[in-house]
């Protein structure tokens, strides 16, 4: 199929202006942190910046990338993902109390970052071909909560809760914008919701992080220490967002750097609050508010059910990820590690996502969300 418009150049400008802030922001919250580590201030800066170049590169490439490759690959993608998963759980590197890192020398990545993507481009694919029967129980749903239920008991034993959360979400989102029955999905999500709660309160560590954050929300009696334990993390951040106020402390000013845990990570929306004010988080919000937009306009008007399913779930999980994300270091949710899409330190995180905004361009090319004549409407005009 021949691309026939541009790309949606709101949504590529949104995601490179995020990307390209993103190596200021990370060098300002990491740069204490690397000097104590490395003995240089602008060790995550240079690998971050990296990063993101190579981001920016492979985004492109699959940009102009014709998206019905997923047809023929993305099973195999999906596959070598589950390989890496289970990988991980006999010889992944181990991290933070989880083991979540393939580490192969000159770089580690985490493979959940690849297994959410390939997920729902998969589900695409297969809401895709079984259109005519979504809801044949045994030959259209079962084998989509199949690839659902892999990926999500996998990252669940890493452990990693909020990951499987959020993947099984945007599963269940997928395949209700792909028409599956009601009736299915309800009875799912009911299961799963009632599975990932009972493995909530398994493990002590995530009992602790729960009634920590009870405690944030309580009247005061009993409850959990503010200031230190489970709690630390989230309060310096609060900390951080209200030194900024309204217009922040400007670049390069933030104090809670020092007292952050890897400022540059899960917390760097903190940062971004205390270094840019309530003004440079809301316009962080409202990017991400473009990008969605953005998303769900190429996948209404995406020229096949691959293309909407496709865009749909990639929009769902960049979506989500921020909002969660938002929410987690302003109290608003429980402590989590699920990082800022496009701005928190991490390679994985970023190549993964900008291979899937790569795909929705592509999409957005083939919709036509952007006709070629609309960017110039002189030459529109010669033509007429």
């Amino acid at each position: 199929m021949t691309n026939r418009g541009h790309n949606d150049w709101y949504l590529l400008l949104g995601v490179l202006g995020l990307m390209f802030f993103s190596i200021a922001f990370v060098y300002s919250a990491s740069a204490g942190f690397a000097d104590d580590k490395t003995g240089s201030s602008e060790t995550f800066f240079w690998s971050h910046a990296v990063r993101v170049l190579a981001g920016i590169g492979v985004m492109l490439f699959f940009s102009r990338v014709d998206y019905h490759w997923l047809e023929r690959w993305s099973k195999p993608i999906l596959v070598l993902a589950i390989g890496m998963l289970l990988f991980v759980l006999f010889e992944g590197t181990r991290m933070k109390g989880a083991t979540r890192w393939i580490d192969i020398g000159i770089i580690s990545f985490q493979p959940s970052e690849l297994a959410k993507f390939a997920l729902v481009m998969h589900l695409g694919v297969m809401l895709a071909d079984k259109r005519d029967y979504l809801n044949d129980l045994k030959f259209s749903f079962l084998p989509m909560l199949f690839w659902t239920a892999i990926v999500c008991a996998l990252v669940a034993a890493q452990p990693n809760l909020s990951t499987t959360l959020v993947i099984f979400a945007v599963a269940m989102g997928t395949l209700f914008i792909g028409r599956v029955g009601l009736k299915y999905l309800l009875g799912v999500a009911v299961a799963g919701l009632a599975a990932g709660a009972a493995y909530a309160v398994s493990a002590e560590y995530r009992m602790r992080r729960i009634m920590a954050f009870i405690g944030l929300h309580s009247d005061g009696g009993g409850g959990a220490d503010l200031a230190s334990g489970d709690n630390y993390q989230l309060m310096q951040g609060l900390i951080a967002f209200g030194s900024g106020e309204i217009f922040g402390l400007g670049p390069g000013h933030s104090r809670q750097r020092f007292f952050l845990p890897e400022p540059f990570g899960d917390f760097i929306y903190s940062i971004i609050g205390e270094e840019y004010g309530v003004i440079g988080t809301v316009a962080i919000l409202a990017v991400f508010g473009i990008i969605v937009w953005r998303g769900f306009l190429i996948a209404r008007q995406a020229p096949d059910d691959l293309g909407r399913n496709v865009a749909s779930g990639v929009t769902l999980i960049v979506g989500l990820y921020a909002v969660i994300n938002a929410c987690v270091t302003t109290g608003l949710l429980p402590t989590t590690g699920l990082p800022m899409p496009f701005i928190s330190y991490g390679g994985s995180s970023v190549l993964f996502s900008a291979v899937a905004v790569g795909v929705l361009l592509n999409i957005s090319q083939q919709a036509n969300v952007m006709p070629r004549e609309s960017l110039n409407p002189s030459m529109a005009g010669a033509k007429a």
